[in-house]
C-alpha cells in the first residue's frame, strides 16, 4: 500500500514562482472527454507531447481494457493498458516500458513522449520521460519502432480525441469503451519539435522532486495546443495561442479541480477496491456497493498524517443503513482485511467510527466507546476534525459538532489512548450504499458554502474549525503533518 504520510513523499510539492492552480477530472463512467473533429496537420514526424496525470482508476474498467490519454485517427493512441503506458505512432508501431506499472493512485506523474523520425537510431525516434526519468522504450505487440522519416496518425486531420480514443472516423461517443479515469493537468502538444523533459519541468533543489515549469513560453508550432483547465466554463480553452480549442464532451464547470501537481489532495486509497461490489468514481472521491451486505467494506485517505489538525467531509447520498465515519491508525491500514470488517472493529485496532443508526462511537479497546450523537442518514454532512498534535478527534452533523465538542477551544474530545504513529480519515458502509468524500480538491456535487480552510486550501460544504486544514501536499509542507 502506497499512502502519503509525514511529508509529501508523493506527487510533487513546487517550493518555487510556478504554481498549477487547476486539473479536470475525467471519469469513463460518464463519458467525459475533448475532441477536434477537423483538425489541420501539422508535422507527422517531429512532435512532443507532456502532460500531469493523476489516475484514479487501475486495470480493466472498460471494455477495451485500456484507458486512453488522447487518440488521434485510427491509430494514433496513448494509453494505459494493465497500468502500462503504451504509445502507438501508427498501425503496426507500438512502444512501451516493460519494467513499470504506474498504480500509484496517491501520486501525480508527468509524462512526456518526444518523437522525431527522421533521427537515424530507431531508439531516438521514440522517447519516453516519466518525471524527468528517461525509461526504455521497447517494440511491443508484434510493432516497431517508427520507419525512418514515417509519419504517423498525430498532428494529421483525423479526428482528435483527449480523454477516449476515436475508431473509424467517428467518436467514441456514448459507450465509454475507451474512456480514462484520472486528474489531468498542464496537457501540452508541441508541433514540430522533439524536446525534453527539461522544457517542462526540473528537479527542486530542496526536495528533489520533480516539479512542473512556466511552459507559456515554448514555441507550440502552428498546429500545437496547450490546456491548462483554468476557464471552468471553457475547460477545452487552448492556451498556445493557436486557437486550437477542443470542445468538450460530458463536461462542466464542476468537472475542474484543485487537485494539481503542485497541490496534490487526498483522494480514496484504490488499492483497497474491491471490483466486484464496488464502484469508485467522481476522481476517487465517491464509492458505490453493487452486491454484498453487512457493514464490512472499508476505505481510507491516500494522505495519512502525523502531526497538525485535519479536516475532511463525507456524505451519504443513496441507499443502505449503516455508516460509519471515522480514522484508522496506519500501522493498522498497512496490516488488515479492508473488505471484512468496519471502523471501530476490533480487527482494526484503535480505529474510531461515528455510526450512523444510532449516532453511538464504535471504538474497539477505546474509552470512547458507546453513545456519542445524533443518527445520521443520506444527504447528512459528517465532518472529521483530527487533532494529531493533542491525540483528539471531533465529529460533526451539518456543522453542529456532537456531544457539546468544540474542536477550535479543544473542548469534549474523543482522546485517542492508542500510541499509534498517525491516522487516515475514512468510512465504513454497507448493503447498497453510496458514499461522497470530500478531501478538499474536488468533490461530486455542488456545495452551498464552498468554505477553504485557513490556508486558503480545499472547498468544503461547511467551514473548517479555526486551525484545521484540507488534507493536502501545501498544507502538509507548511504544517509538518
Amino acid at each position: 500500500m502506497e499512502v502519503l504520510q509525514r511529508t509529501a513523499n508523493r506527487g510533487s510539492i513546487s517550493t518555487g514562482p510556478y504554481e498549477v492552480d487547476n486539473s479536470v477530472k475525467l471519469e469513463t463512467a460518464n463519458n467525459e472527454w475533448f475532441y477536434n473533429a477537423s483538425p489541420t496537420a501539422g508535422n507527422r514526424r517531429t512532435y512532443t507531447f507532456s502532460f500531469w496525470i493523476k489516475r484514479t482508476a487501475l486495470g480493466t474498467v472498460n471494455a477495451s481494457g485500456n484507458q486512453y490519454v488522447i487518440g488521434q485517427g485510427q491509430h494514433g493512441r496513448m494509453f494505459f493498458g494493465s497500468d502500462y503506458f503504451q504509445y502507438r505512432f501508427d498501425d503496426g508501431h507500438d512502444c512501451r516500458n516493460v519494467s513499470r506499472q504506474f498504480r500509484d493512485t496517491s501520486a501525480w506523474y508527468h509524462f512526456v513522449v518526444a518523437v522525431d523520425t527522421n533521427q537515424s537510431s530507431a531508439a531516438n525516434r521514440v522517447k519516453l520521460y516519466v518525471n524527468g526519468e528517461s525509461l526504455a522504450v521497447d517494440d511491443h505487440d508484434g510493432g516497431s519502432f517508427p520507419d525512418i522519416q514515417d509519419q504517423g496518425a498525430f498532428f494529421s486531420t483525423s479526428y482528435l480525441t483527449l480523454g477516449t480514443a476515436p475508431f473509424g472516423g467517428s467518436f467514441n461517443v456514448g459507450d465509454g469503451d475507451y474512456d480514462i479515469s484520472c486528474y489531468l493537468a498542464e496537457f501540452c502538444a508541441v508541433d514540430g519539435q522533439q524536446l525534453a523533459p527539461t522544457d517542462f519541468g526540473e528537479y527542486d533543489e530542496d526536495s528533489g522532486i520533480w516539479i512542473p515549469i512556466d511552459v507559456s513560453g515554448i514555441n507550440f508550432g502552428s498546429q500545437g495546443f496547450y490546456l491548462n483547465f483554468a476557464t471552468a466554463g471553457d475547460l477545452g480553452d487552448d492556451k498556445s495561442g493557436n486557437g486550437k480549442d477542443l470542445t468538450e464532451n460530458n463536461l462542466a464547470a464542476a468537472d475542474q479541480a484543485t487537485d494539481t501537481c503542485t497541490n496534490n489532495f487526498a483522494t480514496i486509497n484504490l488499492l483497497f477496491k474491491y471490483p466486484s461490489s464496488q464502484v469508485i468514481s467522481e476522481g476517487a472521491t465517491k464509492v458505490a456497493r453493487s452486491s454484498g451486505s453487512g457493514l464490512n467494506k472499508t476505505f481510507i485517505s491516500t494522505i495519512a498524517v502525523t502531526a497538525g489538525k485535519w479536516y475532511a467531509e463525507f456524505k451519504p447520498t443513496a441507499g443502505g443503513s449503516n455508516y460509519a465515519v471515522g480514522i484508522m491508525p496506519i500501522d493498522t491500514a498497512s496490516s488488515v482485511d479492508m473488505d471484512a470488517n468496519h471502523l471501530g472493529n476490533s480487527s482494526y485496532t484503535a480505529s474510531l467510527g461515528y455510526y450512523s443508526p444510532d449516532g453511538s462511537m464504535l471504538a474497539a479497546g477505546n474509552a470512547a466507546n458507546g453513545s456519542f450523537g445524533a443518527s445520521y442518514t443520506a444527504n447528512d454532512i459528517i465532518g472529521v476534525a483530527l487533532d494529531m498534535d493533542n491525540r483528539k478527534v471531533y465529529f460533526s452533523k451539518n456543522g453542529t459538532y456532537q456531544n457539546s465538542q468544540d474542536p477550535t477551544n479543544g473542548t469534549n474530545a474523543i482522546t485517542l489512548t492508542d500510541t499509534s504513529d498517525g491516522y487516515h480519515i475514512g468510512f465504513t458502509y454497507d448493503t447498497s450504499g453510496t458514499v461522497e468524500c470530500n478531501f478538499g480538491g474536488y468533490h461530486a456535487n455542488t456545495l452551498s458554502s464552498a468554505a477553504a480552510d485557513g490556508n486558503g486550501f480545499g472547498s468544503f460544504e461547511n467551514a473548517p474549525p479555526t486551525g484545521y486544514l484540507a488534507l493536502c501536499t501545501k498544507n502538509l509542507g507548511s504544517d509538518g503533518g
